[in-house]
């Protein structure tokens, strides 16, 4: 395995600089955001897609550092009723897989996105009851006439591209489990897979290890985040853990975000890396930092620290024991 890091982190830093700062941290690979909710601060998009020598010049100042792209990152929501956004999103999306085939990077990352409830619709539904019974049509509708459609095209894009699909199983999106991107990948195709992130899976009552398990057995792992979260049981019992709270009301929230560590245990951590390598795989593991109570540097410092301390680097020995 290798350490990455998102580099939208450090968007206040130019291109060079971001590079001089992952190198000096001893990091491997950076994923670098083209647009979207992501910004594209350390990636000209059209620039590179339309210049060769602006190409060369890119890799060149990462690959000289020692560096590589994990993934290029373009989180949006394609099929959002918000038409201008929509649109944006889904321009991105194939300007960035077109890229991504240019630059030799296997993996584009993004949302499955959210729909509204009907063609006419302001803002995105995200259902998550299935009564009233309204709320069961609303998401069929969804999947049926928005998400599958839209997901089958642009799965055959990657393919032609030569491109594999990270889906981030985030909540207020469609997928948002190993079970919905397991189910959309059935409908589409398997270059459709997961850029899991535990973060997103803990706050759902999920066991990260158990859907490494799940979507590792389906080879439907293509990237990996790392980002933990705090669970506060007190305010769970309070708020839910659907907490609606702005994320700086850390107090009183039902669950935060945290550096890699802080929110659980490096055992878990431990496993996680164990049941990677395990369940094939073998990939980046890219820090994203989102942590409400530490500083980016300070934050980023410590989930470094914390991952090279249970990363598997190495290829396994022959088992000489036996």
């Amino acid at each position: 395995m290798k350490l990455g890091v998102f580099t939208v982190l450090f968007s206040q830093k130019n291109f060079e600089e971001m590079l001089d700062y992952v190198q000096a941290a001893g990091l491997d690979s950076v994923e670098i955001g083209t647009g979207a909710y992501p910004g594209n601060a350390h990636c000209p998009l059209d620039e590179l897609l339309e210049s060769d020598q602006k190409r060369k010049e890119y890799m060149k100042a990462i690959q000289s550092r020692g560096l590589s792209i994990s993934a290029l990152s373009c989180h949006g929501n394609p099929i959002s009723p918000d038409k201008a956004f929509a649109t944006e999103s889904h321009e991105t999306f194939v300007k960035t897989v077109k890229l991504a085939e240019l630059l030799e990077v296997p993996v584009v990352n993004t949302f499955s996105g959210a729909a509204g409830d009907h063609e006419g619709a302001k803002y995105p539904n995200w259902p998550v009851a299935p009564w009233p019974n309204e709320y069961g049509d609303v998401l069929t509708w969804q999947w049926e006439e928005k998400l599958i459609p839209y997901w089958k095209e642009q799965g055959k894009l990657a393919q032609n591209h030569n491109v594999k699909i990270g889906l981030e199983l985030h909540g207020g999106f469609l997928v948002h489990t190993p079970y919905t991107l397991l189910k959309l990948r059935e409908e589409t195709c398997e270059a459709i897979g997961a850029n899991l992130d535990p973060s997103h899976l803990w706050w759902q009552g999920i066991d990260p290890v158990g859907a490494i398990k799940i979507l590792g057995k389906e080879n439907a792992i293509h990237h990996f985040h790392a980002k933990d979260t705090y669970i506060d049981q007190d305010n769970v019992n309070m708020y839910g853990l659907t907490d609606m709270q702005p994320y700086g009301n850390v107090q009183t929230r039902a669950w935060s975000f945290r550096s890699v560590g802080l929110g659980h245990s490096m055992e878990e951590w431990n496993n996680m890396m164990s049941a990677l390598r395990t369940y094939g795989y073998d990939y980046v593991v890219s820090i994203e930092h989102e942590d409400p109570i530490m500083s980016i540097d300070e934050g980023f410092a410590r989930a470094v620290s914390n991952l090279k301390s249970v990363l598997i680097r190495e290829q396994p020995a022959d088992m000489w024991w036996v």
